[in-house]
Formats: C-alpha cells, sequence, structure tokens
C-alpha cells in the first residue's frame, strides 16, 4: 500500500468520529487535505458540521469542499481537531511545522475538546528528531536568535520558499533546528519559548488524545 493510500485511510477513519453538530478543528498538509475531501463529501450527504481551519491554505480547500466556516473565536471551542503529523514517538509526542502553520495548529488544538492525529507509517518513529523542529520567529528577531540557538548546538536554518524567505500566514519566518540529540524535550521548549522573538515550537508534546496511523490496507489507533 502507498503512503498516499496509507494517508488516506487514516483520514477515512477518523471522520468516522464526526457527528452531525460538532465543531470540527481542520488541519493543514498533505494527510488533512484526505480528511476535508472526505468531510465534503458526507456533508454533501446531510452531514451538519462547521469547521475552524488551521492556515490560509486549509481555508481554501475547505471552501472548495463546502464545509461551512466559523470563526475560532465564535466556535469558543472545537469539539473534535483533525491534524497531521511530521513525526510522533511512542509517548504520542509529535513534531508538526513541516508545512509552516504550527502557530495556527497548536491554537486550534489548544481550544479543542479531543485531538486526533492522522499519519502514515513512515510518520512513526522511536524518537523524535529526525525531522527538523521547525520553530516560528518574528522577522525583527530572527537574526539574533540564529545566533543564539547556533551556540546551543541546534544547527538553526532559515527556511526558503524557493529563492525567498518563507512567510507564514502570521507574517513571521520558519527557522528549522537539529534537535536530534536532544532527550528532554519539555525542557528544550521551555527554553526556547524564553527567548523573545520566539512565538512558538512546533513540538506538540502533550496535546494528542488519538493517532489513527495508515498500516499497509489497514489502519491501527493509538489512544492516549
Amino acid at each position: 500500500m502507498s503512503q498516499e493510500n496509507e494517508k488516506r485511510s487514516a483520514a477515512i477513519e477518523a471522520v468516522k468520529l464526526i457527528r452531525s453538530g460538532m465543531t470540527i478543528g481542520l488541519g493543514s498538509g498533505s494527510t488533512a487535505a484526505y480528511m476535508i475531501q472526505e468531510l465534503g463529501k458526507k456533508i454533501a450527504n446531510g452531514l451538519k458540521i462547521r469547521g475552524v481551519t488551521s492556515s490560509k491554505n486549509t481555508e481554501k480547500l475547505a471552501i472548495e469542499a463546502r464545509i461551512p466556516l466559523i470563526a475560532l473565536h465564535e466556535a469558543k471551542i472545537v469539539d473534535i481537531n483533525i491534524d497531521g503529523a511530521d513525526e510522533f514517538d511512542p509517548y504520542m509526542q509529535l513534531i508538526k511545522g513541516g508545512g509552516g502553520a504550527l502557530l495556527r495548529e497548536k491554537i486550534v488544538a489548544y481550544n479543542s475538546k479531543c485531538n486526533v492525529v492522522i499519519a502514515d507509517s513512515t510518520k512513526e518513529v522511536p524518537r523524535l528528531g529526525k525531522f527538523k523542529l521547525p520553530i516560528e520567529t518574528i522577522p525583527f528577531a530572527t537574526g539574533n536568535i540564529i545566533d543564539l540557538l547556533a551556540k546551543e548546538r541546534l544547527k538553526p536554518q532559515l527556511r526558503k520558499a524557493g529563492n525567498d524567505l518563507y512567510i507564514t500566514d502570521e507574517n513571521n519566518y520558519i527557522v528549522d533546528l537539529d534537535i536530534l540529540g536532544f532527550t528532554n524535550l519539555a525542557q528544550l521548549e521551555e527554553r526556547l519559548l524564553k527567548i523573545p522573538g520566539i512565538v512558538e515550537t512546533g513540538l506538540f508534546l502533550e496535546t494528542t488524545h488519538k493517532i489513527i496511523v495508515g498500516h499497509g490496507s489497514s489502519t491501527k489507533t493509538i489512544d492516549r
């Protein structure tokens, strides 16, 4: 079974958790895109939900799928948030932000009753860090942040989009870090968030309630 089929299988399985009347957090990325397509089909067949999007790209996909959207503040609380991950470990800790939407993704996750992660089998790792950790930074401070983190063995790299700097939906930058040598991720995150100008990190350490993984022609579910 291909990686894309595993993503689709995980997305379809997650959508089975949704009931009419719910407010759904719509994640970002290629696996979440399959979830949005599946939701669109369910809505066409009578499912009544409202969506809160985690990125401008997700908003575009949701509008194309005819998913009714509301602002996060209007929703107050999200019933189920379904999003992807770049990596997850045996402790249900995640690295997210490969698509650059980590700030809004973390905000939606924080404001959700239940966070469901959907992923293909390649995202399951024994230890986080093979995938670079993205952090979102204020442009004014980014140069100094890079200099500081270089001294801390994090090998910071300012993300580019082609020949240009990558700009997030909130008009910030993304810096990708090498965290493979770090074992205490909670301590690392606390250290990073104390640095003025770092808005948020792509470490999602305690937010996830359920992970649905595509495995070959089937799926497996991991519950906290």
